[in-house]
C-alpha cells in the first residue's frame, strides 16, 4: 500500500478510485483485502468496484465493493468494517439489504479478523469455508 500523510492524517492510494483516501481502520482493511483477493485469487482488478452508489428504499446508499462478472453483471457484494466493529446480525443484514438491490450470488463481510463468505440462492444463506477464487465465482 502506498500510503502518505498530509496535515498529519494518513492517506493511502486507492488503485481502484485513483486517488488518495483517508487511511481510517476499514479503509485499511478494505484495501488488505482488495488486494488480496486481486493477488492470491485472481480477481481482475478491473472488475471490482469500490464505493459504488446504489438506491435501496429510495435512498442513496453505497457498497463498499462489487466484483463483477465479465458482462460487468455483479458477482459479489462486499462490506467491510473496522477491526473494532463485530460482525453482527446488524452487519449481516444491511449487506442484505444492498443485496436486495442488486441480487448477487455470493456476499462477503470481513473486519481484517474475521471473513464471512455466503452464496446466495433465493433468499437462503449458505456460508463457505473459504473464499472462492475468481473462477470458482463465474462458473457458479
Amino acid at each position: 500500500m502506498q500510503v502518505c500523510t498530509k496535515e498529519g492524517k494518513q492517506y493511502v492510494l486507492c488503485a481502484w478510485r485513483r486517488r488518495y483516501v483517508r487511511l481510517t481502520p476499514e479503509e485499511h482493511i478494505r484495501q488488505m483485502m482488495l488486494h488480496a483477493l486481486v493477488e492470491q485469487l485472481d480477481y481482475p482488478h478491473n472488475l471490482i468496484g469500490v464505493e459504488v452508489p446504489i438506491t435501496v428504499a429510495g435512498k442513496s446508499k453505497r457498497c463498499d465493493a462489487i466484483v463483477y462478472d465479465r458482462h460487468m453483471q455483479p458477482l459479489m457484494l462486499i462490506e467491510f468494517k473496522a477491526p473494532i466493529v463485530q460482525l453482527t446480525q446488524d452487519v449481516f443484514d444491511q449487506a442484505a439489504i444492498y443485496n436486495r438491490t442488486l441480487n448477487v450470488p455470493y456476499m462477503l463481510l470481513s473486519n481484517g479478523e474475521h471473513v464471512y463468505v455466503a452464496k446466495v440462492q433465493e433468499n437462503e444463506y449458505d456460508f463457505l469455508d473459504h473464499i472462492p477464487n475468481y473462477e470458482e465465482l463465474v462458473i457458479d
